[in-house]
């Protein structure tokens, strides 16, 4: 598949520097900056791409995403600030998809992950750039999302009680679609448009992670995500409504176009299902 995407491949490793120093990241360490082409972000692209975690590229990639662990299991991925729990998310779903998943230095950040999922069971990060209503009260579901996705790599029992809490909360947030959370995750328009590849809190990524917990496949509210993606789609295939504009010249996410690799992912929701 690497093969396949080469000319992708070679346009994201072209930007390894653009930020300022190597593997995306910033001089003083930071690897969240630059959206789309930040290190975290390539890092999940190339290995989405079917670039092996084992090639050196990818290797230190991770290197540089473990550099910014904290010992108390928490990432560090701006070099000033606070440090929230998306950050740390973010980054252990980055490693997760690199391979590192049983790695043992990720044990704490697991440990930590569960320690601090939110009453109504997903993760809050109280940042309040929204002001104090309300909905911020509620955990974020675009964090929750992905720690979903990172957790399902991790080995953990995904009919446990706090993986199954987190589940919840998102299929609740499906009948709600209010902006939720401190940073006002809601379900409009822009949700509803596919995006690929997986990043924002979106349809297509909403029905992929929750494709991966028995808790929610046979749920309707799940089915109706799922057929609200299918609706989407042409003669078979996942048509990317809406990729990143910085995006735009890489043929794996070409805009009203299909995309190949987003339709093998759809493939995953089906063999998921048992509709392989």
């Amino acid at each position: 598949m690497a093969r396949r995407y080469g000319p992708d491949i070679d346009a994201i490793l072209a930007r390894r520097y653009d930020n300022g120093a190597d593997y995306w990241a910033t001089p003083d360490g930071g690897i969240s900056k630059g959206s789309p082409f930040t290190t975290l972000d390539c890092a999940l692209m190339l290995a989405d791409l079917g670039v092996d975690p084992a090639e050196p590229v990818l290797r230190r990639t991770a290197d540089v995403i473990f550099s910014t662990l904290r010992a108390d299991g928490r990432f560090r991925v701006s070099p000033r600030g606070a440090i929230y729990p998306c950050h740390t998310i973010n980054a252990l779903r980055a490693l997760c998809h690199l391979g590192f998943a049983a790695d043992a230095r990720l044990a704490k950040t697991f440990d930590q992950l569960v320690q601090i999922e939110h009453g109504d069971g997903g993760w809050q990060c109280r940042k309040f750039s929204y002001g104090r209503g309300p909905e911020t009260l509620a955990s974020n579901p675009g964090p929750t999302l992905a720690a979903l996705d990172a957790l399902r790599l991790s080995g953990a029992r995904r009919d446990s009680e706090p993986l199954g809490d987190a589940v919840e909360f998102l299929l609740s947030h499906w009948v709600t679609r209010a902006p939720l959370g401190p940073c006002h995750f809601g379900i409009g328009t822009l949700f509803m448009q596919v995006t690929y590849p997986f990043a924002a809190y979106n349809l297509f990524f909403y029905v992929y992670v929750l494709s991966f917990y028995e808790k929610a496949r046979e749920d309707p509210r799940f089915l109706e995500a799922l057929q609200a993606l299918e609706s989407t789609m042409a003669g078979g295939e996942v048509i990317v409504q809406r990729p990143h504009p910085r995006l735009a010249a890489l043929s794996f996410c070409r805009r009203g176009e299909p995309s190949a690799l987003a339709t093998e992912r759809y493939g995953e929701i089906r063999r998921n299902l048992g509709r392989a």
